[in-house]
């Protein structure tokens, strides 16, 4: 179909199918075909296009097909200022692309060629994105003989060879996920270089872990788990393959006949229980190194397929392992980092006072998948006097650096609440200004209230706001209020701006909500979206145990797709106005 073909015709089609039900699309003889909004988002799908992409209906509709979809040649999301598609759907005209980036399901990445076109939706402006795959190559005669088998293709020509190794360089390197390395490592041998790929890894502790056993299987790639857990001891002196490979020692070829004497370990038991269980007749097994160590060894197997590995394929193994080394070394690497500066963080997190009369919660998620920690931080403390302090706040970056500035930010604000008897934005203003003087953040954002009790066991709040998303006040009836009052400009600026200070009289059994923007925020949406969402899910929520609230809130709020911003929650829940000070 050309451009022109679709520009003329796109807008009729997309209309017959505008009425139909939520994840209708007529199906076409070659091509995927999905639909989004106005927002960018996917509200109809074809079958082709599910199959095409790996995923279920209800993993597309309703989510933003960019995002979700659309891959740089190395896994990253695309810019949206530099992505033609977006463009396409930005200005409302047709366009096309060839053998570009699709995410699938389980992570893989697809080339697919594309072309987008304006068309009408339920009586609104909708487009209409056509999918399919590049026309393949004839393939020789035995490779599509092998094909029909279902096993390995025919020995690899070197230029395919070097496909093979850029495209595992391309797909290791682009994750920093341990178990995501190891499905993407074995969908790129199985079956184009074996029947069976067994990963055995050893773990920081010394121990060995048979962590992949994944079997080519009716054109589909199984993971035979009850082959898979720990394994014995590596012995110091076996001659056996996986031992030696395990040891860090030159790959070898094996067989069941390698294991048919009297083993001399465990391993060796373990290793003639998996050629019994899988029927492979031949093998490869080569170390996987790291930079510093030996992580682990890989071990290629063919049932299936007649021919035995040859040292060509021996040669290329070694290869494979080596970049997957690499990649499991970067992922460990980084799991290591991840862990200290979360514990870091969490460390650097107050306990809650406790305060008769008043309830607190707080919590404190790291970003599922972002590179690294950010500066979300949440603190409450007892001020002379009896009042309470309440903060929220967000120091920008993703990193330590962020985490330790966190950390002097919320210091050097204690110091300055402690040692003056000042309005919330005279404090703020102090703080402001050490911010761009002695402390390593560079720009912050943050809340700062003191409550305290009235004398009629009532409550009152006064605050102030430098950049940060407003606190949401929920009464126990339900009734929701974003406090916008006190806002100004965020910390670490430079320009010294005059602040403000906003009270409220707290109602009896209300909640306050100091959250930082990753609870609300969405790679895509604006925030207003998120913020509606806040409000729906506190309201239903106003009745519940404060802890529960503050769960329920973090799992119904939080975007399923933000996955590069921690969250910090700080909740406070006041007692019924007929209490009497004690």
């Amino acid at each position: 179909m050309t451009a022109q073909d679709a520009g003329g015709h796109g807008e009729n089609r997309c209309a017959e199918v505008a009425g139909a039900p939520l994840g209708g699309l007529p199906e076409l003889l070659d091509a995927g075909a999905y639909v989004t909004d106005d927002h960018g988002r996917i509200v109809r799908v074809n079958d082709r296009a599910r199959t095409l992409l790996g995923r279920s209906a209800e993993d597309l509709l309703g989510q933003d097909a960019h995002d979700l979809l659309h891959r740089g040649s190395r896994g990253q999301t695309l810019p949206r200022a530099g992505c033609l598609m977006m463009r396409a759907f930005i200005s409302g005209r047709t366009a096309q692309g060839e053998q570009e980036w699709f995410r699938r399901g389980d992570g893989s990445l697809l080339p697919l060629s594309w072309l987008v076109t304006p068309c009408r939706l339920d009586g609104r402006t909708g487009t209409l994105v056509l999918l399919h795959e590049p026309a393949p190559a004839e393939p020789a005669p035995a490779e599509a003989a092998d094909g029909r088998r279902g096993g390995p293709t025919a020995p690899l020509s070197e230029l395919e060879r070097l496909a093979l190794l850029a495209e595992t360089t391309t797909q290791l390197t682009s994750t920093l996920d341990t178990d995501e390395t190891l499905r993407r490592l074995t969908r790129l041998v199985v079956p184009r270089l074996a029947d069976w790929a067994v990963v055995d890894l050893i773990t920081e502790n010394g121990e060995v872990w048979r962590t992949a056993v994944v079997h080519h299987e009716n054109g589909a790639l199984v993971t035979r788990e009850d082959l898979q857990g720990p394994m014995p001891p590596v012995p110091q002196d076996s001659p056996m393959p996986l031992s030696r490979a395990l040891r860090g020692a030159a790959s070898t070829l094996a067989g069941p006949e390698t294991y048919q004497g009297p083993p001399d370990s465990g391993i060796a038991v373990a290793q003639s229980e998996l050629f019994r269980a899988t029927g492979m007749h031949s093998a490869a097994i080569a170390p996987v190194h790291g930079l510093r160590e030996v992580l682990g060894a890989l071990t290629l197997g063919r049932s299936e397929h007649p021919g035995a590995f040859t040292s060509a394929e021996l040669s290329l193994l070694d290869d494979i392992a080596r970049r997957a080394g690499l990649a499991l070394d970067n992922a460990r690497l980084y799991q290591r980092q991840r862990r200290v500066a979360e514990t870091m963080q969490r460390h650097l997190l107050p306990q809650l006072p406790r305060v008769p009369g008043l309830e607190m919660a707080a919590r404190y998620v790291p970003a599922p998948h972002a590179s690294q920690v950010g500066g979300d931080w949440y603190d409450a403390f007892t001020l002379p006097g009896g009042m309470i302090a309440a903060v929220i706040g967000d120091v920008a970056g993703h990193d330590l650096d962020a985490a330790a500035g966190m950390a002097q930010v919320r210091s050097m604000l204690r110091a300055y609440a402690w040692s003056h008897r000042e309005a919330p934005s005279r404090i703020v203003g102090r703080l402001d200004r050490a911010v761009t003087q002695v402390s390593e953040a560079s720009m912050a954002t943050a809340v700062f209230a003191v409550v305290e009790e009235t004398g009629d066991g009532r409550w009152r709040m006064r605050w102030t706001n430098a950049g940060h998303p407003p606190p949401l006040l929920v009464g126990h009836d339900g009734r929701t209020d974003f406090l916008t009052d006190g806002h100004g400009l965020l910390l670490g600026t430079g320009t010294s701006p005059d602040r403000t200070d906003a009270d409220i009289a707290l109602p009896p059994r209300s909640t306050l909500v100091l959250y930082t923007d990753g609870l609300v925020e969405s790679p895509g949406r604006p925030i207003d979206d998120g913020l509606v969402r806040l409000r729906r899910h506190a309201a239903a929520l106003a009745h519940r145990p404060l802890d529960a609230f503050c769960d329920l809130l973090l799992e119904r709020v939080r975007p399923a797709d933000n996955n590069e911003d921690d969250i910090a929650l700080l909740l406070l829940r006041f007692p019924p106005g007929d209490r009497r000070p004690a």
